[in-house]
């Protein structure tokens, strides 16, 4: 006959229960479930073996992410290894858990029959609702406070993994980038369409909107900007020819008048376009740090906006990462996929890896194939960036060029060296770069704990200067005294 025990993590901590007349309750899984409910028939199923509490929250804590992770924490493991029945007797017994992972775990440490289907979800049910009722000096507020601190912290944890490698902010920056860049372009269009009354030949002239806004902050009315700011004209299109030609167009333009309060209007108008533009650049480069933080061989690979807008599609970087190489070739282009699963015609070739620099520099026939040779390294740069401690961009590095040299073997016919000989070569590199990397991180750490030392002492000598001088003070006005 065997013998059922469930395994029950709480909170508070673990906790072993031996089932009673466990043959008949497998037999009667309706029996079970309807006495879940009540605390008296389920008081007559269960009986409470065993209850270790953990030592504190930091203590639970690393407990539930063992648990999280399918790993056997030590606490656990000593728990278990007391107040399980003795070897001989594990072959006769059935331990019940709620996870897969943990059973598996279990089942190799210990060499017991680990189950969790069947009638072992009903009574773990039954357990987690009539808890505080089967331990002793348990309540309630007790177990609710438990809940919410480990719950807290175990969330926490997850977020706060590291705050450097967020891929949050360049979701949010690559969307705020591409608004801008349409905010930039109809804001421009509008400026040049305001200015060209006064001044039309100049849309023609300068045709980059960054600079056609500069000029007309400078110039606002045509008829007021003499020739001695030509050096100042020159500074904002840096090219003479064109300087020459603003001159000279001034001289036969069409343009109307216009008065003073609109060409404030409009010089107001052209300093916030100028400073959008501004902007622009200063958060292209803040999403060119984040991408090197975040995913450093995704960046270097596919470029840090094509790389941005892969990890904003995909929802974050690790969901980017469980992609195979076949999802995150068409990713952006599902439209066009379901229309052509639909009419039964061709499948897109390439989604949003279509805006990468390789992919433009093969040729026609061979963009179908490139693309797929690209969203698979892709997948691997993801892969690397995603679960890697220590990020580098060793290996984006080496996928680069293994894509440059497929481009030649398509082109040219130059065979590519092997993928198993390129990743020996570049995880060796990484490794050399890790303990670089450590070795900083050890010396950066070493000189901040001695300055923070000095500090202290420092701090501690002022203290102890000012102790005495009050002394000495109060000595001599006894001395005055006596």
């Amino acid at each position: 006959m065997s013998n059922l025990y469930i395994l029950y993590e709480h909170a508070s901590g673990y906790a072993l229960f031996r089932v009673r007349e466990f043959e008949e309750i497998g037999m009667n899984l309706p029996q079970v479930e309807a006495s879940v409910v009540d605390l008296s028939k389920f008081a007559t199923v269960v009986k409470l073996v065993a209850f270790h509490p953990f030592q504190s929250g930091v203590n639970a804590l690393d407990n539930i992410n063992a648990i999280s992770e399918g790993l056997v924490h030590d606490d656990l493991r000593t728990f278990l290894d007391t107040n399980l029945p003795k070897e001989k007797k594990r072959a006769k017994m059935i331990l019940g858990v709620a996870d897969t992972r943990i059973a598996s775990t279990i089942n190799e440490l210990f060499s017991i029959a680990c189950q969790h289907t069947g009638v072992i979800p009903e009574l773990l049910r039954g357990l987690r609702l009539h808890f505080p009722n089967l331990v002793k000096g348990l309540t309630d507020q007790n177990q609710n406070k438990a809940q919410l601190g480990l719950g807290h912290a175990y969330s926490r944890a997850k977020v706060k993994f590291n705050v450097n490698r967020v891929d949050n902010m360049i979701i949010q920056s690559i969307a705020l980038l591409d608004q801008l860049d349409k905010d930039i372009n109809t804001f421009s269009m509008r400026i040049r369409e305001w200015y060209g009354y006064h001044f039309p030949e100049l849309i023609r002239i300068v045709p980059d909107n960054y600079t056609y806004s500069r000029v007309v902050h400078l110039m606002k009315n045509r008829k007021e900007f003499s020739t001695d700011r030509e050096e100042e004209l020159e500074a904002i299109t840096m090219d003479s020819g064109k300087t020459a030609a603003i001159f000279e167009a001034m001289k036969t333009t069409i343009g109307m008048d216009i008065s003073p309060i609109d060409l404030i209007n409009i010089e107001s108008f052209a300093n916030r376009v100028i400073h959008l533009f501004e902007y622009r650049k200063s958060l292209q480069e803040y999403l060119r740090s984040k991408m090197g933080q975040v995913a450093p061989n995704l960046a270097v690979l596919i470029g840090d906006q094509v790389g941005a807008r892969l990890i904003a599609h995909a929802g974050s970087l690790t969901n980017l990462a469980k992609y195979p190489a076949s999802t995150i070739q068409i990713l952006g282009a599902e439209k066009a996929l379901f229309r052509a699963l639909k009419t039964k015609g061709n499948t897109p070739k390439y989604g949003l890896i279509y805006h990468s620099s390789h992919i433009g520099k093969a040729s026609t026939q061979n963009k179908g194939r490139i693309s797929r040779y690209l969203a698979n390294k892709c997948a691997i740069a993801s892969r690397i960036d995603c679960f890697s401690e220590i990020p580098t961009t060793i290996f984006g590095d080496h996928l680069k060029q293994q894509i440059s040299d497929r481009l030649k073997f398509y082109d040219k016919g130059e065979l590519p060296a092997k993928n198993v000989d390129v990743m020996q070569l570049a995880l060796q590199e990484a490794d050399v770069e890790r303990e670089q990397i450590l070795l900083k991180e050890k010396k950066r750490k070493k000189k901040e704990k001695k300055r923070r030392k000095e500090a202290e002492a420092a701090t501690t000598l002022n203290n102890n200067h000012s102790n005495g001088t009050i002394t000495l003070e109060d000595a001599v006005n006894n001395m005055e005294v006596a």
